[in-house]
């Protein structure tokens, strides 16, 4: 019988520290509960777990092993994301907005199609539990505009100096890779020195993410989270001037 267990509102995580896969059968699950609230989205997050389900389904919450994680200094510039980095550094009807219409990056995420992925995991009620986090300063967003139109972007969760990225979407060659490479400068200049991935994908990998043992992020995550966390989230696409060369 499963010993997953079923979480209320206010309920403590397990720790995945000293109660790792409850069920060796779905190894990096340590709980199931009806809803979600924001509050307790950030107690997950700061414990190392993150939900991830698809509708008509209970919240999953996981945090499995090993971890995806991207080490900003690590981000692998492909010759081809350095042309798309010089022409939309140049052209003055491409910019990039961090923290614009954060509801509205999520719904791209949701609704953009991808290869292989039939449906979404960012549901109604996850963008509501996000959208809190953003408004509490937790949560940001990246999007890139060409002529005022948003054409590519993602949204990540901030607790101190821990950037955990959740998702991104392209309505255009590259434009979500431009997104990745503003976090990733963003972090490195603010002493950032892993970004949460999650889950591993070829995707992430190639483009220079890999994955750790958890008792690694986990103990990463626990000096990350206390450190200050004060800058500002506001810059514009000159941030990428450090990939030009």
């Amino acid at each position: 019988m499963s010993t997953i267990p079923w979480l209320g509102p206010n309920d403590p995580f397990p720790d995945p520290q000293t109660e790792s896969d409850p069920d060796p059968e779905v190894p990096g699950l340590l709980g199931v509960s009806e809803r979600i609230f924001a509050g307790q989205l950030l107690r997950a997050y700061q414990g190392g777990i993150f939900p991830w389900y698809s509708e008509r389904q209970p919240v999953l919450w996981w945090s499995p092993d090993p971890r995806m994680t991207l080490n900003p200094a690590d981000l692998k510039i492909s010759h081809s994301l350095h042309k798309t980095i010089k022409h939309f550094l140049d052209d003055p009807d491409m910019q990039l907005h961090v923290d614009r219409d954060f509801g509205g990056v999520m719904r791209a995420c949701a609704t953009t199609e991808r290869v292989g992925q039939d449906g979404t995991w960012i549901t109604h009620e996850i963008i509501d539990a996000y959208t809190s986090l953003h408004e509490q300063g937790r949560a940001h967003c990246i999007s890139i505009s060409h002529h005022s139109h948003i054409i590519g972007g993602l949204y990540c969760v901030c607790l101190g100096k821990m950037v955990f990225g959740e998702s991104m979407f392209s309505r255009e060659k590259d434009s979500s890779k431009l997104a990745l490479a503003a976090l990733c400068a963003w972090c490195y200049d603010h002493g950032v020195t892993l970004i949460d991935c999650q889950q591993e994908t070829a995707h992430l990998l190639s483009l220079g993410a890999k994955p750790i043992a958890r008792d690694v992020f986990l103990q990463h995550l626990q000096q990350a989270v206390v450190q200050n966390d004060s800058w500002a989230w506001d810059f514009d696409k000159t941030v990428l001037e450090k990939y030009r060369t």
